[in-house]
């Protein structure tokens, strides 16, 4: 499966309707962006049960603001609609394969509870 490019419109739908998803924040100027495309389209071409998205943080700045991203590349992996990995800086191939693995092999059930602890144990403002 090729990358899937995202807008803000369709950032929500993507990551709500998809068991998993791996997203790569890029801009055309940025160089190591460049650098880790082929990285990220070869990902997508091996694990097709993975939805591989691309969002242009100079075209779409809202969701790339609301994604809190503040360096770029910036890859997030959700599962679920829950994120659960968020790295700033191009990975090469190995450490995105693992990645991939270790979201595939999450227990989201236990993802879950330990969000619901991390909440309930937080003061609340």
């Amino acid at each position: 499966m090729a990358t899937v490019e995202l807008t803000d419109d369709t950032f929500e739908k993507t990551v709500t309707d998809n068991d998993i998803v791996l997203v790569d924040f890029w801009a055309e100027w940025c160089g190591p962006c460049k650098q880790f495309a082929p990285v990220f389209e070869a990902s997508s071409e091996e694990n097709s049960d993975v939805v591989h998205a691309k969002i242009d943080t100079e075209a779409h700045q809202r969701i790339a603001a609301a994604a809190g991203v503040s360096a770029i590349p910036t890859l997030m992996a959700f599962r679920e609609g829950v994120l659960v990995f968020n790295q700033a800086g191009a990975l090469p191939a190995p450490a995105l394969k693992q990645v991939v693995e270790a979201v595939k092999g999450l227990d989201m059930d236990d993802v879950r509870a330990q969000i619901a602890a991390a909440n309930n144990g937080s003061p609340q403002a």
